[in-house]
């Protein structure tokens, strides 16, 4: 625990409470009688105090966007895959408490148990140490520049794009296919190729189909802008 404590920046007064942030309701059920409370509802708490306070930071380093852009933003930032890789820089997995049935399925490197453990972690915080500890936290290990550099990046619509660039000449042809796949069911990685007229023009990987063909028209679009 101490460990952990000192990768959040953040010492608890009430332990209980980062241990029952880091309990899985997998877990919780198979202790039943002994009065263990899952993190689920940690997770709902800490589900509002991250959109609070994203939107806080959004709000005041963007004064010129208007409400429709925040929006976008903080949910992208606020993402899952967003909060899988604060999990992964945390090494929370590592101190997870699973049943053995999802311990035995991968569950401590499931993006969406270590996504829900981040933010019982963020609820957590704010009860022991108040918004501004929450704030900190948050800040640090999520509402950084390069993070938001990032998820601009990935609002890009580089299908869109390389669509635009080919229609400028006639009678060209755009398909997309999967090249492969690998990684176990609960973290796969697509292999994407797009091809014009028959001919590979790019090729990229991600965690779906969709971003897997997203990358493979950026690199497309590199190519044939180059």
């Amino acid at each position: 625990m101490e460990s952990l404590e000192k990768k959040l920046g953040y010492t608890f007064r009430n332990k209980a409470l980062l241990s029952e942030a880091l309990n899985h309701s997998s877990y919780a059920n198979e202790h039943r009688g002994q009065g263990l409370e899952s993190n689920e509802r940690l997770e709902f708490l800490g589900d509002s105090v991250l959109g609070f306070v994203t939107a806080e930071f959004l709000f005041l380093r963007h004064p010129d966007l208007p409400e429709g852009d925040l929006t976008r933003i903080r949910a992208a930032l606020v993402c899952e895959e967003s909060l899988h890789e604060v999990a992964q820089g945390l090494g929370l997995g590592d101190h997870l408490k699973l049943g053995r049935g999802e311990e035995a399925g991968g569950g401590r490197t499931r993006a969406s148990i270590l996504a829900d453990a981040t933010e019982a972690v963020f609820a957590a915080v704010y009860l022991d140490g108040g918004i501004e500890a929450a704030s900190a936290l948050i800040h640090r290990v999520l509402l950084d520049c390069q993070r938001e550099e990032v998820v601009e990046e990935k609002r890009k619509d580089y299908k869109t794009a390389l669509q635009e660039l080919v229609q400028r000449q006639p009678d060209q042809e755009l398909v997309y296919r999967m090249a492969g796949e690998s990684g176990p069911d609960h973290n796969k990685t697509f292999l994407a190729e797009v091809l014009l007229n028959g001919a590979v023009v790019g090729a990229g990987e991600g965690h779906s189909k969709k971003e897997a063909e997203q990358s493979a028209a950026r690199a497309a679009l590199e190519k044939l802008q180059a």
